[in-house]
């Protein structure tokens, strides 16, 4: 977030005045800014600042799990008074208190990538997860022939649009594959190493496992390198929503059998343009959902692909 120095109190009058250029101020809060995945939707939010003539302030926590931050972080944004609040919500419940606060101070919010239980939010924004979470689990049946034993290692509790994925995976399953059977479950808490740990017990205890599904990119780093400490990466099968270099690259290795994709720039781009749309006085969706896609490695090389996989980020950031 781009921070002004004021050389006295009654500076600060004069500032709120006349000192923002002129342009409204949007606050965008992600989850995190460790992970790959918010630097490409950063990169969104300020290629629409950029084109909607808005500044961008951006600012989150350094990891997922740390929802109080984020409280931190609203608050301070609605003190400052700003134009609009975006928020990819870290923690369901948590986050719904300053979401209301928000609003009741007259500023519009726009919900985007993960859910919040409140209803007072103008906007949400974010990839339809449920569908991700299916399309994960006929991908992976089909590489499984329909039959085999599986596991999950989930994301984190609390986090909805993680919980969405998960649900639609097993659902998928459960409904539609009988001929697999889901045989465990554990939380890699958004941490490539706790992923790693949570994949490695699941291995120790289910030998004879024929595929993995994760829900979010550490889920799938950790999950790659238990596989690869036992020597599994071509045996056991994995499939991931969520992309990022990294996971390209071991799917060109054969490590990775497919990964159902969001649009990170895309949806940090349609989220500050609801607030701009309301600020101009449009009244924008109540709710905007983002298709997922699901990519295998003979997609990699093709253009579309390509665009979504690697937006130019370099070009805003």
């Amino acid at each position: 977030m781009k921070r002004r120095v004021f050389l006295a109190a009654g500076a600060a009058g004069l500032a709120a005045a006349c000192g923002r250029s002129g342009k409204r101020r949007i606050a965008v809060i992600p989850k995190g800014t460790s992970h790959l995945f918010w630097v490409s939707v950063q990169a969104g939010a300020l290629a629409a600042g950029k084109q909607l003539n808005v500044e961008i302030l951006w600012n989150g926590p350094a990891t997922e799990t740390d929802f109080n931050r984020q409280i931190q972080i609203i608050d301070s944004m609605i003190a400052q008074r700003v134009d609009g609040i975006a928020v990819a919500v870290s923690e369901r419940q948590a986050l719904a208190g300053p979401i209301d606060r928000a609003v009741a101070a007259g500023i519009p919010v726009t919900v985007f990538d993960s859910g919040v239980d409140t209803q007072s939010y103008m906007s949400y924004v974010g990839t339809d997860n449920v569908l991700a979470g299916r399309l994960a689990a006929r991908k992976l049946a089909e590489i499984l022939n329909g039959k085999g034993k599986v596991a999950q290692v989930l994301h984190m509790p609390g986090s909805l649009s993680t919980m969405d994925r998960e649900t639609g995976f097993k659902d998928e399953i459960d409904k539609k594959f009988p001929g697999l059977k889901i045989v465990a479950e554990q939380f890699g808490m958004s941490d490539r190493a706790k992923s790693r740990a949570a994949a490695e017990n699941i291995l120790a205890a289910h030998p004879d496992l024929d595929g993995f599904f994760t829900s979010t990119e550490p889920s799938a780093t950790g999950t790659i390198l238990a596989l690869k400490s036992r020597d599994l990466q071509k045996k056991v099968k994995l499939v991931t929503v969520d992309a990022s270099d990294t996971l390209v690259d071991e799917m060109r290795a054969g490590v990775l059998s497919a990964m159902v994709a969001q649009d990170p720039f895309g949806m940090a781009f349609q989220t500050v343009k609801t607030l701009v749309d309301k600020l101009d006085g449009k009244q924008p969706p109540k709710r905007i959902d983002l298709e997922p896609i699901v990519i295998t490695a003979p997609d990699l090389d093709k253009p579309e692909v390509q665009q979504l996989l690697k937006p130019d980020i370099r070009k805003y950031l």
